[in-house]
């Protein structure tokens, strides 16, 4: 099962189209929050089912605050990051997390991409498309591969 994993969009749709026209043979996509009223846009564009949280820029949204997917026998939890306070570290995350029991940790905030693994946890964030805020400050979105009996495979992509 393969995975586009987008975050912190911000009302803008044009690096998420570019996305969409260079990734192909997607089964599902998320969206880690912040997207400000451009989820039915986005579920429109795309050509299978999407996941969506609430960031916290999406005012007056009713987008679920976080959620937890069970695919292809891996267990994720998906959420903004912000009310784990992801920007000074992702310890409460990551406790949270491992309270669900969760394999893959999904989070976004911080407008840096993130991919680490520590004690079975893998923790994953795809920074953003439209206010990347790593060194070179390059739009990113996140590819994650999941096979039911094997390690999953993510990648950071940049545009």
């Amino acid at each position: 099962m393969k995975l586009l994993i987008i975050s912190d969009t911000h009302g803008s749709h044009i690096n998420v189209d570019k996305v969409l026209e260079k990734e192909e043979g997607m089964d599902l996509l998320i969206h880690l929050g912040d997207v400000e009223k451009g989820e039915d846009a986005i579920r429109y564009s795309v050509n299978c089912p999407a996941h969506f949280v609430r960031g916290n820029n999406d005012f007056f949204s009713d987008l679920p605050r976080e959620k937890e997917l069970f695919l292809e026998g891996w267990h994720l939890f998906l959420c903004h990051g912000h009310a784990y306070y992801v920007s000074v570290g992702e310890e409460q995350l990551k406790r949270e997390a491992r309270g669900r029991g969760a394999d893959i940790a999904l989070y976004g905030h911080t407008h840096r991409p993130v991919i680490h693994r520590e004690e079975n946890l893998l923790i994953l964030n795809p920074g953003s498309l439209t206010h990347p805020r790593q060194e070179g400050r390059r739009p990113s979105y996140m590819i994650l591969v999941l096979e039911e009996g094997k390690e999953p495979e993510a990648w950071i992509k940049y545009l």
